[in-house]
């Protein structure tokens, strides 16, 4: 399987909560819906990649469970090599809460289970899954020793680093200097840069080292930046039933865009339309769009 895409991270199973609004801290409030969905920002990403036409091997953790099963089954039914997906029988496998409101934004708590067990000696094990491959596609949702292990062996065999760097967490300069491409929200942007105004934080990191960044901005849109040419791309305007994969998905296409030789600028405009269609459906792995659609819909805005 070579110019292949290596993902290394989680997969959890979503339970997924629809409600009016957010409760405020103390309050209960009444959800109409309750569904579970094969989630976790690895898997996502992952299936992203695969439905749009990219040939996928993923390294990770599931639990001894009927969670990890459904897990393991809906990754490779998507077409991604599970090969180095080990089932972990000391921990349960990861699962996140989520709550989605009417307008379809939600809040999301993990408990990571197997996903934090992922080490660097099972990414060592599975060197060879890099070897051929074009992109290894990275989140946070797994321990960070685990992330590094797997940047090294990428800089070893040649391969594009993308790092979509969520959840949230402070990165020291070292680590993102080796970052091809890094794709934040504003919100992790800010935390990595200490800056709040993105401009500002942009230039921060780009003393650290990083020169290729897409920061992702919701319905404002995305951020281009490489070297010193900014770009501004504008969101679709379509109707949100749910935002939950949308970040993934965006950084499934930019990984699978980035495999078929195209541009940091036209890599970030297929993470935008893959993006927008998937606000468009509810859940995780189930709204992330197929090739075909996908490229109705970018011929058809």
């Amino acid at each position: 399987m070579a110019n292949h895409i290596v993902v290394v991270g989680s997969l959890n199973m979503d339970l997924v909560v629809r409600t009016q609004r957010h409760p405020q801290i103390g309050e209960t409030v009444i959800g109409y819906d309750f569904r579970t969905y094969p989630g976790g920002k690895g898997a996502n990403q992952a299936v992203a990649a695969a439905r749009l036409g990219g040939r996928v091997k993923m390294i990770g953790r599931v639990g001894g469970d009927q969670f990890g099963n459904e897990l393991l089954q809906t990754v490779t039914n998507a077409g991604v090599d599970t090969a180095y997906v080990m089932e972990d029988k000391q921990a349960p496998s990861g699962v996140a809460f989520i709550t989605v409101d009417d307008l379809g934004k939600n809040t999301i708590v993990v408990a990571s289970g197997a996903n934090a067990r992922l080490s660097p000696d099972d990414i060592a094990s599975a060197e060879e899954t890099f070897m051929g491959a074009s992109v290894l596609l990275l989140q946070l949702e797994c321990p960070l020793v685990a992330v590094e292990y797997a940047i090294h062996l990428a800089r070893k065999h040649h391969l594009q680093i993308v790092l979509n760097p969520a959840p949230a967490q402070l990165l020291d300069a070292e680590l993102l200097g080796q970052v091809d491409y890094l794709i934040p929200n504003q919100t992790e942007l800010a935390l990595l840069s200490g800056q709040e105004t993105p401009e500002v934080a942009i230039e921060v990191l780009g003393g650290l080292g990083v020169k290729k960044i897409v920061v992702t901005l919701g319905d404002q849109g995305v951020l281009v930046v490489e070297g010193d040419r900014f770009e501004k791309i504008t969101a679709y305007k379509v109707p949100v039933v749910d935002t939950t994969s949308a970040g993934d998905a965006f950084a499934g296409a930019f990984a699978v865009a980035l495999t078929e030789g195209l541009s940091i600028w036209k890599a970030a405009r297929w993470g935008n339309a893959a993006g927008a269609m998937t606000v468009m459906r509810a859940g995780a792995q189930p709204s992330l769009p197929m090739r075909d659609e996908f490229h109705r819909f970018l011929s058809q805005t």
